[in-house]
């Protein structure tokens, strides 16, 4: 009896908080017990205050114990600090003022902790859990497949993560930021899925993400079937800033161009990131509207509302009145009241403007500008006047360069390198040119490729001027050539400058010597070169049994130039020989009739098998060798690491069973049209000179010597729990024959997930060919 008399008081006392919030707070009130006597004296209340990030003094804190303390023994028991905690979340007492210490325990508290791989501890914002939430239920409501799924309940902690556990929902949400990333004939979309088929939804899902620049660190397919909590609120937080940022350019908003401060180029302006371009537009308004305030974060500059009052009244002055009376906490929810006057729904709650969430507050300014950017349209003058200007910087996404340049920047982003830039301190560009003029982050790059040939005493890492960015580049040329790399007739100055055909012939060899490397490291069947890829795929294609629906088996490809491989269906049998059951046959081959569809299909399949590719359709569609190369190294890379996901058995029999499930089927188009003779000749995408190019594209023979070591072996949690790779920062340098069981590469969660194209190194040694056969000529 008394064991039920003392539960149902711990009941009470834990009315209005969920098991998570009562365990998080019951963790913050035993790390504070240090006697375990289950009650918090005058120095242990002391103590719990400093860990809240509050000094309180003395008698402060006797204070707080009497207006806590119900049964006035001088101390806190746990239930006098829930029922406390209750009352702060009620906003109903004087315990919760603005300036209370015990408001910021409550807030600390609404961090409730859950328990990672390796038994580490991870914060959970409740608060930015509910606002991803709510803003995947505004922009994803109206979807027909997801009726069953949204609006997610709010008050429900475990919703988000449930409906983000199969990959569906998160695919979706990439397409949002850039329609067609995810072709969604790739998902599987019946309501019963397999677990291979919900761990192929998850790779294609975070493949996607990384493709349209998410930042994603540790995260793999298995996260996301398992419901990690921190992990999928980061892949939200990625995916859902893309959403709110990727339309805040000068591209999509040539007016930004009022932003421009004194001797300042637009191009300049334009390589800004948006975070950046927003907090000068925050600040571009306030000036407008009189107001001395100057935003530095979207953190404590924005908690006195201030900004917010004068911001929204400069955009919209009569459905927005200035808020100017009461405390902070009574400010915020008229803010966001004149947010809703705007017709907007507001991103965050008010006590996420008072405690400063940064994430959540650059969402909702980047909600506002979205709705009200607050600039005057470009007048005919003005565009005449800059015109030069903004064809520099509005160019064709869709051709050949800026293609590159995209894929290049994305694979860079993919691999985690140490940085000084970023808050968590890695690499991360916005603009290739830009972010590697001062040599910093392709010294870094070339470090991963081949441990220990950077001296990082000779290198600045924090570059002051144009000298020491010369300097840093300078030595990049000169490691490029230890690394047989063709650098004729390129100068540091050149890499500085941002001269684009010349930044991209030195990334496209990097890039080359890179999966050369990855290949070499898990391959035993010789020298690779794009000759032996294609040899490779060639047989791959020709061994493959038939399935149902697919298309007769295409004549041999020659090369990477081969105008047959415009249509993808060689790339889509490639993939169905290394991962059975993929592609959806049902339907039908796109051939000549719709090249762009059926290239897309064949991307989507490629993720969706565990490759990380960043080409895009029309690189496929138009026969870019350099590109071929990538997607086709990567199916190699996948093939090599165990193909599809080993199943447990009732598992692997019903995926045996079962047709790939997809989305809606388009109508059937005709039959694919004869194979299309091999191209003799095709023009090769040209960096610089004629003689760097036929230079840099030629193929450097990586030696491999087959091991003696007995094969290597793939468990199932290898392979079950594979994904998109990038090794963590390393000094290891591998011996020259690594054995078999050393073979492989850390993954992008460290944790062995295979299945991706970037991501270790091997230190290979690329010797030069000097003869030229038919093939390369």
């Amino acid at each position: 009896q008394l064991g039920l008399h003392t539960l149902r008081e711990f009941e009470m006392a834990a009315e209005g908080f969920n098991a998570s919030e009562v365990s998080s707070f019951r963790t913050m009130f035993d790390s504070c017990d240090a006697d375990k006597s289950g009650k918090l004296d005058h120095e242990e209340v002391q103590v719990l205050m400093r860990k809240s990030g509050e000094e309180v003094g003395f008698a402060r804190v006797g204070e707080i114990i009497a207006q806590i303390d119900k049964n006035n023994d001088g101390q806190v028991d746990f239930k006098e600090f829930l029922g406390c905690m209750r009352v702060i979340k009620s906003g109903a007492s004087s315990i919760g003022g603005a300036s209370s210490p015990m408001t910021k325990v409550f807030k600390s508290g609404a961090l409730y902790q859950t328990k990672g791989e390796g038994g580490a501890m991870h914060s959970i914002s409740e608060d930015e859990r509910d606002a991803f939430a709510g803003h995947i239920n505004l922009i994803l409501g109206s979807d027909v497949f997801l009726q069953d799924r949204l609006p997610m309940d709010p008050t429900d902690p475990n919703a988000l993560f449930e409906v983000c556990k199969d990959g569906i929902l998160l695919a979706k949400l990439v397409n949002k930021v850039e329609p067609g990333t995810v072709d969604e004939r790739a998902l599987n979309l019946k309501a019963k899925l397999s677990k291979f088929q919900q761990i192929e939804n998850c790779n294609l899902a975070i493949n996607a993400a990384k493709a349209i620049g998410c930042k994603l660190v540790n995260i793999g397919a298995t996260n996301l079937l398992d419901g990690t909590e921190h992990l999928i609120l980061g892949v939200c937080w990625q995916i859902i800033r893309k959403t709110l940022l990727s339309n805040i350019s000068i591209k999509n908003h040539p007016e930004l161009f009022r932003l421009l401060e004194d001797d300042e180029s637009l191009e300049k302006l334009g390589r800004l990131p948006p975070e950046q371009i927003l907090m000068r537009w925050v600040n571009f308004q306030l000036k407008r509207a009189e107001s001395s305030r100057i935003i530095t974060n979207f953190g404590s500059d924005l908690k006195d509302c201030e900004v917010y009052s004068q911001l929204l009244h400069q955009l919209d002055p009569a459905r927005c009145s200035l808020v100017t009376t009461g405390t902070n906490e009574v400010k915020a929810p008229k803010i966001l009241e004149n947010v809703t006057a705007m017709g907007l729904q507001p991103f965050l709650k008010a006590n996420d403007i008072v405690s400063g969430n940064s994430k959540l507050n650059l969402g909702m300014v980047a909600q506002i500008f979205n709705a009200n950017p607050g600039l005057a349209e470009v007048t005919i003058e003005e565009q005449e006047e800059l015109e030069a200007n903004f064809a520099a910087l509005v160019v064709d996404d869709n051709s050949g360069d800026t293609r590159e340049e995209r894929t290049f920047r994305m694979w860079i982003n993919s691999l985690n390198l140490d940085g000084v830039r970023e808050e968590d301190g890695t690499v991360f560009i916005n603009d290739l040119y830009f972010g590697l003029a001062d040599g910093f982050t392709i010294l870094r790059l070339m470090d991963r490729i081949q441990p220990g040939i950077v001296n990082w005493k000779r290198v600045h890492k924090n570059p002051k001027g144009r000298i020491h960015a010369v300097d840093n580049c300078n030595t990049v040329v000169t490691l490029a050539k230890q690394m047989d790399l063709v650098v004729v007739n390129i100068g540091g100055s050149d890499l500085c400058d941002g001269n684009k055909k010349l930044v991209l012939a030195v990334m496209w060899q990097l890039m080359r010597r890179f999966t050369l490397d990855m290949l070499k490291e898990l391959s035993t069947d010789g020298a690779v070169t794009e000759k032996t890829l294609v040899d490779w795929a060639n047989a791959k294609v020709q061994e493959a049994k038939p399935e149902a629906g697919s298309p007769p088996k295409p004549a041999r490809i020659r090369n990477l130039n081969d105008k047959g491989l415009a249509d993808a269906t060689f790339l889509l049998l490639l993939c169905s020989a290394v991962a059975p059951r993929t592609v959806d046959w049902s339907l039908g081959a796109l051939g000549d009739g719709d090249q762009k569809s059926n290239a897309q299909y064949a991307i989507s399949v490629a993720r969706k098998i565990g490759a990380c590719v960043f080409l895009s359709p029309e690189d496929i569609t138009e026969v870019k060798p350099k590109m071929l190369f990538s997607f086709i190294a990567a199916i190699k890379l996948v093939a090599l690491q165990g193909g599809q996901p080993a199943l447990a058995s009732a598992d692997a029999s019903s995926a045996a069973a079962e047709e790939p499930s997809s989305g809606p089927s388009p109508p059937k188009p005709p039959p694919p049209p004869p194979a299309a003779p091999a191209a003799a000749a095709a023009e090769p995408a040209t960096p610089t000179g004629a003689s760097v190019a036929s230079e840099a594209l030629a193929p450097a023979a990586v030696d491999v010597k087959p091991s003696s070591a007995p094969a290597t072996t793939f468990t199932q949690n290898d392979v079950d729990r594979r994904m998109t790779l990038a090794k963590g920062p390393s000094t290891f340098k591998p011996p020259p024959v690594p054995s078999a069981s050393k073979l492989g590469f850390a993954s992008i969660n460290g944790s062995g997930e295979r299945g991706g194209l970037y991501g270790g190194t091997s230190g290979a040694t690329v010797e030069e060919d000097p003869e030229v056969d038919e093939d390369e000529w």
